[in-house]
C-alpha cells in the first residue's frame, strides 16, 4: 500500500501544472512497436493569440507532454502479469527511467490546426527504446537444450501463428492472444523456451507482432518485405497450442516444435537474435488513447 501511494504522488505530484486547455490523443501501435501521441493546446480556451502567444503555446505544450503521456507508458502491458507501472511500483524500474524514455520521443515541432483555434505536436516513443531500458542482464541466458535432439532444417527466422482464442493452460476456456513487450514461449510440457534473459541485443525487441494477412502475400515466400527483414525467406512457421499467464501474452508452443528451434544451434539463434514474429489478430494490434490536464 505504501508503495502504491508513493506512486500515485509521484505521477501526480505536478498534475497542477497541466492545463485543461491541453488533451492528448493517440494509438499504441503493437505491429509498429511504437506509441504515437498528439498534444493540443486549445488556443481559444487559453487565452492565448497569435502570433504574439506563439512562444507561450509552444512551452505550454513542452511543459505539460510529460504529465499527459506518462499515464500511457505506465499501462503498457510488459509481460504476462505486468504493466511497466508494476515494475516501477516493485522498484524494478523507476518513474525516471520512464520519463527519459518518454524524453527521448522523437518529436515535430508544434503545428496550428486547419481551424486555427488549437497547436499540436506529435511524438513517437519506440517500443525498442523502452524495452532497451528495461534489460538488466549482460549476458544472454542460454537456451534450453535438449538430450534427445531431432534433425532438423536450419531456419531463418520463426513465425507463430496465434491469431484466434487458445485453450487457457491450467484452466477451463480459451482466450486471444494479447501483444506485451516481454513475451514468453512455452512447448507443451511447460518448458520454458524463450524469455527476455535470451535476447542477446538491448536495443531489440523480443519480437514483431503481425497480422496475418502480412504473411499471406502475392510472392514465393507470403511475407511482406518488412516481415522478410526480420525472419528472412526461409522461416519456421508453427501454431500456437494454447497460451499462459495472468494476461494471454505467452504462447504455448507444440513440444514437437520447440524440438525442431533447440535442437540446432543455428535455430537456437534465432531466438537469441530475437528472429520471431507473432501474428495476432487485427483487434489486439492497435488502440487509441485519450486525456486531458486538470
Amino acid at each position: 500500500m505504501k508503495k502504491t501511494l508513493i506512486l500515485f504522488l509521484l505521477i501526480f505530484s505536478s498534475s497542477f501544472a497541466v492545463y485543461s486547455e491541453i488533451k492528448i490523443s493517440g494509438t499504441v501501435e503493437w505491429e509498429t512497436m511504437r506509441l504515437d501521441a498528439l498534444v493540443t493546446l486549445d488556443l481559444t480556451s487559453a487565452g492565448i493569440k497569435l502570433p504574439a502567444g506563439r512562444t507561450q503555446a509552444e512551452s505550454l505544450l513542452s511543459e505539460n507532454y510529460l504529465n499527459l503521456i506518462r499515464p500511457f507508458i505506465l499501462k503498457l502491458q510488459a509481460d504476462s502479469s505486468s504493466t511497466i507501472g508494476d515494475y516501477i511500483e516493485r522498484g524494478e524500474f523507476t518513474l525516471l527511467q520512464a520519463d527519459t524514455v518518454a524524453l527521448g520521443a522523437a518529436s515535430v515541432p508544434p503545428a496550428m490546426q486547419p481551424d486555427l483555434r488549437g497547436m499540436s505536436a506529435s511524438h513517437t516513443i519506440l517500443f525498442s527504446n523502452l524495452c532497451s531500458s528495461l534489460f538488466r542482464h549482460n549476458r544472454p541466458s542460454p537456451i534450453i537444450r535438449t538430450l534427445n535432439p531431432v534433425s532438423s532444417a536450419s531456419y531463418t527466422g520463426i513465425i507463430i501463428i496465434a491469431a484466434e482464442e487458445l485453450p487457457i493452460h491450467g484452466m477451463r476456456g480459451a482466450a486471444l492472444p494479447i501483444p506485451c513487450l516481454f513475451p514468453r514461449i512455452w512447448d507443451s510440457e511447460m518448458n520454458l523456451i524463450y524469455e527476455r534473459n535470451t535476447l542477446e541485443a538491448r536495443n531489440a525487441t523480443m519480437a514483431q507482432y503481425s497480422s496475418s494477412q502480412n504473411i499471406f502475400q502475392n510472392n514465393p515466400t507470403g511475407l511482406t518485405q518488412e516481415l522478410r527483414q526480420i525472419v528472412g525467406d526461409r522461416p519456421l512457421r508453427i501454431f500456437a497450442r494454447g497460451v499462459f499467464g495472468i494476461n494471454p501474452t505467452d504462447l504455448i508452443i507444440d513440444r514437437s516444435d520447440a524440438l525442431t528451434i533447440i535442437s540446432s544451434e543455428e535455430n537456437r539463434k534465432l531466438l537469441s537474435q530475437g528472429k520471431v514474429v507473432i501474428i495476432l489478430d487485427d483487434s489486439v494490434l492497435r488502440y487509441e488513447f485519450t486525456g486531458k490536464g486538470l
